[in-house]
This record gives C-alpha cells, structure tokens and sequence, in this order.
C-alpha cells in the first residue's frame, strides 16, 4: 500500500515494478487515483490498468436506488474519466451493465 498524498512516491513504485519485469500496471482504487493514472501513463511504457473497486461501485448502486443519481449516466461518466485519466483497461464490477447497454444499440 502507497500512501494516498504522494504521486511521485507510486511512480517510483510503478517504475520499480516496471525494471523488474512487470507487463502491466494496477492503479486502485481507480477513482480517487486518477491523476496516478494519468501520471503512469504520461511516464510508463506498459499498459495501466485500473480497478474500479467494489466500494466505488456500491456508491453509484446506493445513490441511484436512493434517487439521487441516474444510473447509467453516473457510471458511463465515471468509466469515461477513468479512459480519459489514460487507463487502457478498466476493470469494474459495471462491465455486465455495461455490456448489456452495448448490446441493445
């Protein structure tokens, strides 16, 4: 675990990673690291991966059965910031809504 205030303290970790073989990279919680996202993407020539954990998940789930969020809308703007931030996969508790929105265009 790398402390949350320091990004260039998870680059050097990233890069260590790196310089011992890793192929790809994990960034979690996706949400609250997006600009270590973008960081390790901008400085790393490996894939990012980033994990949308299941507590962020559980919020968007919470928030919409509340009302107080739509859904979809939430989550494909979530999976956008997170594209957008540079990850190249994202893995997410959302990919079976996801896939089935896909489906019905």
């Amino acid at each position: 675990q790398i402390g949350y205030g320091n990004p260039q303290e998870a680059l050097r970790e990233m890069e260590l990673d790196v310089n011992e073989g890793a192929d790809i990279i994990m960034v979690k919680p996706a949400l609250a690291y997006l600009d270590v996202i973008n960081l390790a993407k901008s400085k790393l020539n490996v894939p990012i991966a980033a994990y949308n954990v299941s507590g962020e998940c559980a919020m968007v789930k919470a928030a919409a059965q509340m009302g107080w969020i739509d859904e979809k809308a939430a989550i494909l703007e979530i999976l956008t910031g997170i594209k957008r931030a540079g990850a190249d996969l994202i893995i997410t508790y959302f990919a079976k809504d996801v896939k089935s929105w896909i489906n019905q265009l």
